[in-house]
């Protein structure tokens, strides 16, 4: 990520975006907590860095995102959420991580096509 020619050193233009992608929050808020932390820039400007870094942040995350090998396993489970009874299905790797999962209130046959797709 080149951040040359941008008056904030790198570290604070990545934690800006960071906080906005991860979290639900308005430019402002976002503002507002890099204010707290001693930074003074403007939602206007964390606005255009959104816009410019998180295309080059999502293609480095890709390259690093290790790739699902040819095997894997899909694990079905019956939990309750907030007082309802649902089907939890992940999909789990050869080392026990878990590739992708769905939670859906009713069984059905097509859940394993949902899920490798």
């Amino acid at each position: 990520m080149n951040t040359k020619g941008h008056c904030y050193p790198k570290s604070i233009i990545l934690q800006a975006v960071y906080f906005k992608l991860r979290f639900t929050l308005s430019y402002r808020d976002v503002e507002e907590i890099m204010k707290m932390r001693g930074v003074s820039v403007d939602h206007a400007n964390i606005q255009r860095w959104v816009y410019k870094f998180t295309p080059l942040l999502e293609s480095e995350i890709k390259k690093r995102k290790g790739r699902v090998g040819a095997s894997w396993r899909l694990d079905e489970t019956y939990i309750k959420v907030k007082g309802i009874w649902c089907y939890l299905y992940r999909a789990v790797d050869k080392l026990g991580n878990t590739v992708d999962f769905l939670l859906t209130r009713k069984r059905t046959e097509n859940e394993c096509s949902v899920i490798s797709n």
